[in-house]
């Protein structure tokens, strides 16, 4: 049996309970209780949610014995730091575990802790600048899902955690176990570690309805040759009248947007099916393998054949 503890405190963001389901049905999907989980606080008893729900917890102690930490994280992590009691169980008690996992701006337990330092880890991307900060040790990265170092991992909003203790089922039980999870839970998709808490289309954010409409028309039609005159033509304004538009609303030109776009539409094909990076580079609008892997390694740092090896995380 695995044992999986769910640390919590007051003011504990609700939805890391929900973390917790995953490994209930690992159990059912197993047809067997695999895990174990537990939830606890450093006193144990009621513990009340920022929302105003309370969970009754198991109280910390030495015969706390735990193979798997999850730590859960508040909405205010700078004004509402861990106790010394909660830090120094984690020291020298939860350390011994298989693995430690922040959820959220549980990294910031984790951080005060001592655990982070020297390595890699992320939260929730409204805190990642108070991490570093904070924690100048840690090599916070600020737009992935979820990352392991080591036995530490750290995810960065809520939802990501449920893809990092996904991928935590997936390392013990495999992947057919982890795919079936997903399919009765009905995850939109299993999100891999590398992928970024952000979408293309997010970032940039359009506000008119024309820039609304050039960014429609650029993502329906990526595979064909895009000009800044044939946008222009067809949201019918004049090239020099786009330009500024774009400008004016992103902060980019209409062909770093177009180029932003087609590296999005090629990551996401690339971790969602097995087609060749060839296919892939021409549906997504690149002159050639050779030319997306160029911007590639301009926009994200990594080589796309690296996303499917598992070797890379992208940069942010």
């Amino acid at each position: 049996m695995h044992r999986v503890g769910l640390l919590i405190s007051d003011q504990f963001q609700s939805l890391a309970l929900s973390t917790l389901t995953i490994f209930e049905f690992a159990n059912l999907v197993l047809g067997e209780p695999f895990y174990y989980c537990t939830v606890y606080s450093e006193k144990g008893g009621e513990v009340a949610s920022s929302y105003g729900i309370n969970v009754i917890t198991q109280p910390l102690s030495e015969e706390s014995q735990v193979d798997t930490w999850l730590v859960g994280g508040v909405l205010t992590p700078v004004a509402l730091p861990a106790t010394a009691g909660v830090i120094h169980f984690l020291q020298n008690h939860a350390s011994g575990a298989r693995r430690i996992a922040g959820i959220c701006t549980g990294a910031f337990v984790l951080a005060q802790a001592g655990l982070l330092q020297e390595k890699r880890a992320t939260t929730h991307w409204a805190y990642t600048h108070s991490l570093k900060v904070l924690h100048p040790t840690i090599r916070t990265e600020e737009d992935l899902i979820y990352i392991i170092d080591d036995q530490i991992w750290t995810s960065a909003g809520m939802t990501a955690g449920f893809d990092m203790v996904l991928a935590m089922v997936e390392k013990d039980q495999g992947t057919d176990v982890a795919r079936n999870i997903a399919h009765r839970m009905v995850m939109n998709q299993r999100r891999t570690g590398g992928q970024r808490q952000h979408s293309e289309l997010l970032a940039i954010s359009p506000k008119s309805d024309r820039l609304q409409l050039a960014i429609e028309y650029v993502r329906q039609n990526l595979s064909k040759t895009l000009t800044v005159e044939h946008l222009a033509h067809a949201v019918h304004l004049s090239a020099r009248q786009l330009n500024r538009l774009f400008l004016n609303e992103t902060g980019k030109s209409p062909a770093r947007v177009i180029e932003r776009l087609r590296l999005e539409a090629a990551r996401l094909m690339i971790e969602k099916s097995r087609l060749p990076l060839e296919v892939i580079a021409r549906e997504s609008g690149f002159r050639d393998r050779r030319h997306m892997r160029n911007v590639f390694m301009r926009g994200y740092d990594i080589p796309p054949q690296s996303l499917r090896t598992g070797k890379g995380t992208l940069a942010s």
